[in-house]
């Protein structure tokens, strides 16, 4: 069972203490996902701010309200990854009192090449590779006329930023922290592990009531990030039990290793959803009500396509589906006999 030791939310514009020098904000998103925890780091006479949330008013005040409690100036950034919720506000986070931007490359690039539209990155890259598995000519429309969204949670990216690396460690306010890599959901996602304070700042990568969402780029349309995430997950399970995890979603809890049975058997029962609808070829297309039998928004149809090609490359990759292409270009799952 997980367990959640924190039943109080922090208030709009305010932050909530939930151990030493470590503070939880939540901010407003405009999705059907509607919030993003975000984490204010003690750093003796300076803060730490890891994650920034979306390019938005609202969350501009939220920071300034906050600020405004606690005048101390802003020493780093911490951007896990580069999703909008969280890297949105980041180059404006620094400006703020010149602080230092730290991520991993792979997130800085992958933040780059969507926002500047390199090609595997941009959105006719993305429409293409959705035609290819079979998504239908109006969510095809609606995706290709909805633009470059990104730019609209990013106003402005960040040229310069210091590099993590998976075993980094920072030291911030006393106490150390080590940068954990995963994959999957993001090219080089960083989670943050203190061991003295027991806490685990996982980000995207561990969410207590939902799976993140496990999507391929256009840019490497083979590849199996469900595979990369499942082996992600794993290496979480040697952290302690008792750590306190502090997810992007939902609220901090405790039980690590149930989690991670959890999601790994969701993944799973997909896998073995999409086995038994391809014993006819079958497209990614075909495939959305099998994974996602809910109506979908145009933002949720991108996440969603992302996450039926990802299960499909995985079972393909495990010898489980074979891949057929036919004349027009169309992608088609079957299951080996």
């Amino acid at each position: 069972m997980l367990s959640y030791p924190i039943d109080q939310l922090p208030d709009a514009g305010h932050t909530l203490e939930i151990a030493p020098g470590v503070r939880w904000v939540r901010m407003k998103l405009p999705f059907a996902l509607d919030h993003i925890n975000l984490w204010l780091l003690d750093d003796g006479d300076a803060l730490t701010v890891i994650d920034c949330g979306y390019g938005q008013d609202d969350t501009r005040a939220a920071w300034t309200a906050i600020f405004a409690a606690d005048p101390r100036p802003v020493r780093r950034v911490i951007v896990t990854h580069h999703h909008p919720d969280h890297l949105g506000l980041a180059t404006w986070l620094a400006a703020r009192d010149g602080a230092t931007i730290h991520m991993t490359q792979g997130e800085f690039l992958a933040a780059h090449a969507i926002w500047h539209q390199l090609p595997g990155y941009c959105v006719p890259d993305m429409v293409a590779q959705f035609r290819r598995h079979g998504l239908d000519a109006a969510r095809l429309e609606a995706l290709g006329a909805r633009g470059n969204a990104y730019r609209r949670g990013v106003p402005e990216l960040p040229g310069t930023f210091s590099r993590l690396f998976a075993g980094s460690e920072l030291q911030i306010g006393g106490h150390n922290w080590r940068v954990i890599v995963g994959h999957g959901h993001a090219p080089e996602h960083a989670s943050l592990h203190c061991a003295e304070l027991g806490i685990l700042i996982s980000g995207d990568m561990l969410l207590p009531r939902i799976s993140t969402n496990i999507s391929v780029y256009a840019a490497t349309p083979d590849d199996d990030p469900l595979g990369w995430f499942i082996d992600s997950l794993r290496a979480l399970c040697t952290l302690p039990e008792y750590t306190l995890v502090l997810p992007s979603h939902g609220k901090p809890f405790k039980g690590i290793r149930v989690r991670v049975d959890q999601l790994i058997e969701h993944h799973r029962e997909r896998c073995g959803a999409l086995l038994n609808a391809c014993s006819t070829p079958s497209s990614a297309g075909d495939l959305l009500g099998t994974l996602f039998p809910r109506e979908l928004d145009t933002h949720q149809v991108m996440f969603a396509m992302g996450e039926a090609i990802a299960h499909l490359n995985h079972l393909e990759r495990q010898g489980a589906l074979s891949r057929e292409v036919d004349a027009s270009g169309l992608v088609r799952f079957t299951t080996c006999r």
